[in-house]
């Protein structure tokens, strides 16, 4: 195991010796600088080939490398001759670098160092911009991904899978160093992360510009992630970036470019009422890799034990009169009934037998077919249909899998969640952008429960129909849209629009957007004036990613067919040229031409692991007890495979015998693991809410609320039942001593304050004072809604 894909033939250190990267965020934007240092410790010429992740929405739009006193920049060329030049660079001894994204997904990118002589040093600087998602606490989410988990590739799908060298991240012999600037419009309240920061320090009295970097002895075993909350973060807002002064006017880079961030509101007439139909589709991935920890602590929680913790809620959440089925995948599907039932006691009942059942024992990770198969199925006349999918996103054919979501985004709203670390961010953020719906990442210690409990609380507002937006301009000035056309708002969440302005305006002018929509039959709209006087020092992010956007578009057309002509593809190449930002036909290409002699001697390749969470190991230690390793050779697809990780000179025998199922290693590791803890008293509780709303006043009541049966029924008033008197003792419980995670139980207390309103019981008030004295709580009676 010491030996797992870390050494070269001579017993040497991988080449990547150490990762810097800095942070610049301006507002909601982030500029990224990445240098990878490596070294050739040994006798011959070396190639090492390095995959890695990326936010699936950058913009990659640097790359260089220095070579002892020599630089090279790197020029994006049509993807074709990028490889040829870098062949041909090779085969005549010349160093040369390739930096080009992934076919099957954009999130994945490969860097490989080629010609790398004996004892000689290479510095590879890489940029990127990417926008920062908002989430539900209005944090600015950043997350550098520093987990590459192998993606799966379904059998008989076109194109070869990422070939991904991968080991346990406490093992990963390179260091990394990360440091961030934030600069704001308004005061920057604070900054968080789950990993060890040193101080936020502020670098001036308003507070709207301040650094922070990671505390020393930071491990490379999780994905870096930074939530930065600024002051009124909702206030709609408009950045002008001047075009480059060497570009041509007229053309996108040198002409100015327009980044709006919208926050339509809602009236709260509206936001106060909560959809009462729909068709509501769960989709939870049961691959092998869902039976990993949450987080690398050594809490026993995996991934499919919250995501079964979470539907509970979710069914208990739905409203009374909706449509509701579940679908389960891995390297086949599952569903609990053959078409959507109608949301009643039994449908619930039965569904949750079958949800506690579930297991990560399904195999791969093959989303394509459910999704196929879902869509196959008719929708319901007046019940909107929601889609909801976990996964931790260890898939392969991403684009594919998006693809389809957008081909029947019509039909529905799709709410994703990416699980765990390394889930692909292009995969997870895809499905929500296509699917009209909204994307949600679980990490480290997150809890499921209150993001998706969010998303569920968007997709029972009324959707958004009729968007338009219309702009006011000088008569000399012109616009060009470069994102597509918003087809969902949300209250609350941001809309990003990209625009070109072409023409001459005076530097006082101002332009105006409108935003209008209807909502329930009613027409409503949001308004921004802006100055068209471009902001000083934003260089060329927002040119950057306005040019990703179009170029994004673009490539979607072409994956779709709508567009056939091949002009279209040549659009592509000569945008992501003139703009430097990548796309799926181009490539970074750099050869040092410098007249120093020819390397001389065959290359060796070097694959650089990338890191990963424990599941692999996990798996080695205890495949017998994992489906996933000899069920359908699903852990080859994986990426599992342990001779991948073994050095060239071994044979690979464990991976054989891991792969035939006759597992060295006993299920001792699985025994010896400690029992689940008991059930959090939250959802014990909730397990005993009926579909209606209600609560029985049984002994099981009781016991979740600390109480004898005795205890429970002395207190009753004799006026009301026991129905009614049960389900106030539980309301009184839930914002008695649940108030931190209300946003868990909300949508379910909801409910069962309507089924309260509508019993027109006597003695409420009586009630809820004997209910806070068995208790122990003061909670009001307007507090519950009833």
């Amino acid at each position: 195991m010491n030996h797992c894909g870390l050494l070269t033939a001579k017993k040497e250190p991988v080449p990547l010796k150490s990762i810097e990267v800095e942070l610049e965020v301006r507002d909601h934007v982030a500029t990224v600088v990445s240098t990878l240092l490596y070294e050739n410790k040994e006798d011959k010429p070396l190639e090492a080939v390095f995959v890695f992740p990326l936010p699936g929405d950058a913009a990659v739009c640097h790359f260089s490398a220095k070579i002892g006193q020599t630089q090279i920049v790197a020029e994006v060329k049509e993807k074709q001759k990028a490889h040829e030049e870098y062949d041909d660079a090779l085969s005549s001894g010349q160093q040369a670098f390739l930096l080009e994204e992934s076919d099957q997904s954009p999130d994945i990118f490969s860097l490989s160092v080629g010609s790398l002589p004996p004892g000689e040093s290479a510095s590879i600087r890489l940029e990127y911009v990417t926008e920062l998602a908002v989430q539900a606490d209005d944090g600015l989410r950043f997350c550098l991904p520093a987990v590459l988990n192998p993606r799966y590739q379904p059998q008989g799908s076109e194109g070869g899978s990422v070939q991904v060298t991968s080991v346990p991240a406490s093992l990963v012999p390179y260091s990394l160093s990360f440091s961030a600037r934030v600069f704001s419009p308004r005061p920057i309240s604070k900054v968080e992360s789950k990993c060890s920061l040193d101080p936020l320090q502020y670098l001036n009295t308003e507070k709207t510009q301040a650094t922070v970097k990671l505390a020393a002895g930071h491990k490379f075993d999780r994905d870096v992630e930074l939530l930065i909350y600024y002051k009124d973060a909702h206030q709609p807002t408009a950045v002008v970036e001047a075009g480059q002064a060497s570009a041509k006017p007229g053309t996108l880079m040198g002409d100015p470019v327009v980044m709006l961030s919208l926050y339509p509101e809602f009236p709260q007439a509206v936001m106060s009422s909560v959809a009462s139909c729909g068709e509501f589709v769960f989709l939870i991935d049961r691959s092998g890799s869902m039976d990993c920890p949450m987080d690398n602590s050594n809490q026993q929680e995996t991934r499919i034990g919250s995501a079964r913790d979470t539907l509970l809620l979710l069914l208990k959440s739905l409203p009374m009169g909706c449509y509701f089925n579940i679908y389960s995948f891995g390297s086949s599907y599952q569903h609990i009934f053959p078409k959507s039932v109608e949301y009643s006691e039994k449908t619930m009942e039965e569904a949750l037998k079958k949800v506690e059942k579930m297991d990560a024992d399904l195999g791969g990770t093959e989303i394509l077919e459910p999704l196929k198969h879902i869509y196959s199925q008719p929708c319901i006349p007046s019940q909107p249909r929601q889609l909801f999918v976990f996964t931790d996103g260890e898939v392969g054919n991403t684009k594919e899998v998006i693809n389809l979501v957008r081909d029947n985004s019509g039909s529905h709203r799709c709410f994703s969640f990416g699980i765990g670390e390394g889930a692909s961010s292009a995969l997870i953020n895809g499905l929500a952008k296509e699917g009209g719906g909204h994307a949600q990442f679980i990490t480290g210690t997150d809890r499921m429960q209150p993001k998706v409990m969010q998303s569920l609380r968007f997709a029972l507002q009324p959707a958004v129909v009729d968007i338009s937006v219309t702009w006011d301009l000088p008569k000399a000035v012109s616009v060009t849209v470069l994102s597509p056309p918003i087809t969902t708002i949300f209250q609350g969440q941001r809309s990003l629009i990209y625009v070109q302005l072409t023409g001459q305006s005076p530097e006082t002018a101002e332009g105006c957007v409108t935003v209008k929509y209807s909502l329930t039959g009613h027409p409503s709209q949001n308004q921004l004036r802006f100055s068209l006087k471009p902001a000083e020092d934003t260089g060329l992010t927002v040119h950057r990613l306005g040019a990703r956007t179009l170029i994004r578009s673009l490539e979607m057309d072409i994956e779709n067919e709508v567009e056939q002509d091949e002009g279209v593809k040549q659009k592509v190449v000569e945008l992501s040229v003139q703009s430097g930002v990548s796309s799926s036909f181009t490539a970074f290409i750099a050869v040092n031409k410098d007249d120093s002699e020819a390397i001389q001697g065959p290359l060796l390749r070097r694959n650089v692991p990338a890191p990963r969470m424990m599941f692999a190991s996990y798996c080695m230690m205890s495949c017998a007890s994992l489906d996933i390793c000899y069920a359908d050779d699903s852990c080859e697809a994986e990426g599992y495979r342990l001779e991948e990780c073994c050095d060239e000179g071994d044979e690979g025998d464990e991976s054989e015998k891991v792969l035939q199922g006759s597992c060295p290693f006993d299920n001792s590791f699985e025994a010896a693991m400690p029992k689940q803890p008991r059930r959090d008293p939250l959802l014990q509780l909730v397990s005993l809410q009926k579909a209606s709303g209600c609560w029985l006043l049984e002994p099981a009541l009781a016991a979740a609320l600390g109480k004898t049966s005795e205890e429970v029924e002395n207190p009753q008033p004799s006026a009301v039942n026991k129905e009614v008197w049960a389900t106030i003792l539980a309301l009184i419980w839930l914002h008695g001593f649940k108030s931190d995670v209300q946003d868990e139980w909300e949508l379910l207390a909801m409910k069962a304050a309507s089924w309260l309103c509508a019993q027109k019981a006597p003695c409420v008030t009586e009630c809820v004072e004997a209910g806070n004295a068995l208790l122990g709580c003061k909670v009001q009676k307007d507090s519950l809604g009833i």
